[in-house]
């Protein structure tokens, strides 16, 4: 690691403390949501922190490295998107431990990658609940910026989402929901695509 990104890492991990939130921190537990180490702080604190540090490719990968909830925050706020590669992308998506962290990064960072849509799709089929989760939300943002897909992603995306909210896993079944909701958004035969789909497993929209 850059002496001056050490550094840099260092003097951020001290700065949480100036932030902590005991309370905060106790009802992400409370919520099943565990780190190794949490401060609490509050978004917006993390924003204003990676507003005044600016997109730093380096310093996100090193940031991402600490088994620290703001630090895996501020990482996917400080990556530039155009500088990251999809296996990188991979690489993070199998190191994210939980729920919170994939809304994070799918809202800071991976709806603005060239390749979203490529991997919001593969996430889908994915054998672990946590990264179809994040390939549901990731959907969900590119479909509320009014991307459509083409016919073959249309029926791989309808097939999984059916799946999903068949699943057991509560968290899973409501971002599937908000996905086809989103879907259903773009316009009058995507909305009938989807409620087509529903009835095919007796449900509607929520």
């Amino acid at each position: 690691m850059n002496e001056d990104i050490r550094q840099q890492v260092q003097s951020i991990k001290r700065s949480f403390r100036l932030m902590m939130d005991g309370a905060t921190a106790a009802s992400m537990r409370a919520k099943g949501l565990n780190y190794k180490l949490n401060w609490g702080a509050t978004l917006p604190r993390l924003r204003e922190m990676a507003d005044e540090l600016g997109k730093n490719y380096h310093l996100a990968i090193e940031l991402w490295k600490e088994d620290v909830r703001e630090c895996k925050i501020l990482a996917t706020m400080t990556m530039p998107p155009g500088e990251m590669l999809p296996e990188i992308v991979d690489l993070w998506m199998e190191q994210t431990p939980n729920v919170e962290i994939a809304e994070q990064a799918v809202f800071n960072l991976y709806q603005h990658l060239p390749y979203a849509a490529d991997k919001a799709f593969r996430w889908l089929s994915a054998p672990d609940d946590l990264t179809q989760i994040c390939g549901y939300h990731l959907l969900s943002r590119l479909f509320m910026k009014g991307n459509r897909p083409d016919e073959r992603d249309i029926n791989e995306f309808i097939d999984q989402a059916l799946a999903a909210l068949q699943s057991q896993n509560t968290i899973l079944q409501k971002a599937a929901m908000q996905s086809m909701i989103h879907f259903a958004e773009l316009g009058l035969v995507y909305e009938r695509l989807a409620q087509s789909a529903l009835k095919r497993i007796n449900m509607n929209f929520v």
